[in-house]
């Protein structure tokens, strides 16, 4: 008689329970045609009570875990509804204890099952019992979801109960017979079932298992990245702020100088290539003005903590308040719907980043092009298009865009912190940036952003 294994995850977690409940249940109804059918396959009475007994034993054990696993995950739900400033770690703590718990009761159903499934083959034949082979599984499984101790615990244990089938156990007759007339005796049926249903079982745990484990390899590197991302933009916006601080003294120092330099020349017979010099430096110092605003406000646009309340249509005038060339931008209406999603963001820093991107496709399109926004709604997401006219961008430079400090445009014009800001702060909020060009075409960026509300996401800028 046969005993399903229970889960495959180490150590198992609340999500992982709900495997091991449908598992135990299966368990529990192949147990039950197993019976049935081997009473009709051997031909002579079996002891239906025992047997029944033990199944029941699964079953019930089986129903007091449903009821602690709907307990928990509605214990959960209360706490995500309910949480505040610091119930974040509250919850981890919780969640952390409910795992421990889960662990706790896989092990021990573990052995429940191990110990029924000695029962069940002591009253069945012991080891002559095909189903014995299950043994097997359950030490495969419980390799993969209990800790190492309670594996080799499981392991003597099998081995104890296998010692104890070999010289006691209730006889079946009929069920150990030559084949004959070309028949297949009952004990060559069973052991044909039992041998499908371990492969099945051990494969079907060992594909698991190793899809479990790339996914969490996969999510691994993916947090790995993002905490990359998140301190080379802590370094990024140190190293700004700091040199946007210590700049500025000196440039100040600098523009005084120079502005006063022009006004003793005016009252003096200087040559031209004296005051193209003089006007040189002062539009030099412009640009450094320029770029130094351009680092304080990525800088405090990206670190933004304060979240608004607000809708699309506000988000995007507050974005194109401060776009140069504001004539150049074609804003394409769009329905009422759309405009009039609430939104919750930090709205300066969207705002902030939306408008890198049409300044990006200012850029791109030339003194003659122009930039086209479009608004639109997407499951549950709020889509910005932002399309120039300019040239398109190379394979080579939409594998790049993003990256810090890396930019296409002329020296003096910009830092290349940009992009990275802006999809540092899309991403944040989880959302998505993409770009889509062909050469000659101009280029397509394209926002999502989701329009739940930020405890739902668990997003924070």
């Amino acid at each position: 008689m046969q005993s399903l294994p229970l889960s495959f995850i180490t150590p198992i977690h609340l999500g992982t329970s709900a495997w091991l409940l449908r598992l135990r249940w299966f368990a529990v109804f192949g147990q039950l045609i197993t019976v049935f059918a081997a009473g009709s396959l051997v031909g002579t009475a079996l002891p239906w009570v025992p047997l029944l007994s033990l199944i029941a034993v699964t079953a019930i054990t089986n129903i007091a875990f449903a009821i602690w696993l709907r307990r928990a995950r509605r214990e959960k739900s209360d706490l995500a509804a309910d949480r505040t400033d610091h119930g974040h770690q509250i919850d981890q703590t919780i969640s952390s204890n409910r795992d421990a718990q889960a662990d706790s009761i896989a092990t021990f159903l573990m052995v429940v099952d191990l110990i029924t499934l000695t029962c069940m083959l002591y009253f069945s034949g012991g080891i002559d019992n095909p189903f014995s082979l299950f043994y097997l599984v359950n030490l495969a499984v419980g390799g993969v979801i209990l800790r190492p101790q309670w594996a080799w615990v499981l392991a003597a244990m099998a081995i104890a109960g296998c010692t104890l089938l070999m010289f006691l156990s209730v006889p079946i007759e009929g069920l150990i017979e030559p084949q004959r007339n070309g028949q297949l005796s009952p004990h060559t049926v069973g052991l044909f079932i039992a041998y499908a249903t371990c492969a099945s079982v051990v494969t079907h745990f060992v594909t698991r298992t190793a899809a479990e484990l790339t996914r969490s390899e996969r999510l691994l590197r993916e947090t790995q990245a993002a905490n990359q991302r998140a301190q080379r933009l802590e370094g990024l916006t140190t190293l700004a702020a700091g040199a946007a601080h210590e700049l500025a003294s000196p440039l100040s120092t600098i523009d005084v100088i120079a502005r006063e330099l022009g006004r003793h020349l005016q009252d003096c017979e200087t040559p031209e290539s004296v005051r193209q010099d003089v006007r040189l430096i002062d539009q030099q110092l412009e640009i450094c003005r320029q770029i130094l605003r351009r680092m304080r406000g990525a800088v405090g646009d990206s670190m933004a903590g304060s979240w608004d309340r607000t809708t699309v249509g506000d988000l995007i005038d507050c974005a194109l308040e401060g776009v140069r060339d504001p004539d150049r931008v074609d804003v394409e209406d769009a329905p009422d719907a759309v405009e009039g999603q609430s939104l919750w963001i930090p709205q300066e820093a969207v705002a902030q980043a939306i408008r890198n991107l049409i300044h990006n496709g200012l850029d791109a399109s030339g003194p003659g092009g122009r930039v086209r926004l479009e608004t639109s709604s997407e499951n549950s997401q709020v889509v910005f298009l932002i399309r120039d006219t300019g040239r398109g961008m190379t394979d080579e430079e939409l594998g790049r865009a993003g990256e810090p400090f890396y930019t296409t445009k002329e020296p003096g014009r910009g830092m290349g912190l940009g992009l990275f800001l802006t999809r540092n702060v899309v991403s944040r909020l989880g959302g998505s940036l993409e770009f889509k060009s062909a050469q000659g075409q101009g280029t397509v960026a394209t926002v999502k952003l989701p329009c739940t509300e930020p405890s739902v996401r668990g997003a924070a800028v």
